[in-house]
């Protein structure tokens, strides 16, 4: 499967510069960012939204963060999305049953491995990825009780962003990246 359009054939040096940093963190010749050398100010912009995306911080930590971009990936269903942030997710103590829980497969409040501050982020995040939007005050009163107006902020940045790629990627016809096999993610057959 290939995109919509092909990249350009000449680009700027700094977007070359940008592809190349890209290729080198993520070991793949990344199609999206040499998608978007058709317009520099989109890749731009989309370079120093990716260069700034949350970092664990405090209890807002790297599982954390992993199960927000997964859980935004599926709700956006989006197969480039989904292989890059679910890549490698038993390195963050991600189990079978969570990731079918992400999918909306099983009830994720009803996987016990899931902590009460993970069960509202994936909450949060499928209120940020859904459309219409809506945000109900009792909900947003629990999720004060457990995260800081930082963390929020962490969470909903975290979320925004995946999705922001996701529109784009499949907006543009990106197949997936490889970063997964056939057969990595667990089914809920």
């Amino acid at each position: 499967m290939n995109a919509f359009i092909k990249p350009p054939a000449h680009m700027a040096l700094f977007l070359k510069i940008g592809i190349w940093i890209s290729k080198k963190i993520t070991g793949k010749d990344m199609l999206p960012a040499r998608l978007l050398a058709w317009y520099p100010r989109a890749a731009i912009g989309s370079g120093v939204l990716e260069s700034l995306v949350a970092h664990p911080e405090g209890r807002v930590d790297e599982r954390l963060l992993k199960i927000v971009r997964m859980q935004a990936s599926f709700a956006a269903a989006c197969p480039f999305c989904i292989d890059m942030n679910s890549y490698r997710y038993q390195d963050y103590d991600i189990r079978p049953d969570e990731i079918l829980a992400l999918r909306g497969q099983k009830d994720y409040k009803q996987t016990d491995t899931f902590s009460e501050r993970e069960k509202l982020a994936i909450e949060y995040t499928r209120s940020i990825s859904a459309t219409p939007l809506k945000f109900y005050p009792d909900f947003i009163e629990r999720l004060k009780t457990q995260f800081s107006e930082r963390e929020i902020v962490m969470l909903a940045s975290t979320a925004a962003q995946v999705n922001y790629w996701a529109r784009l990627i499949q907006a543009l016809g990106v197949p997936p990246a490889g970063f997964l096999e056939p057969g990595d993610l667990p089914r809920g057959d």
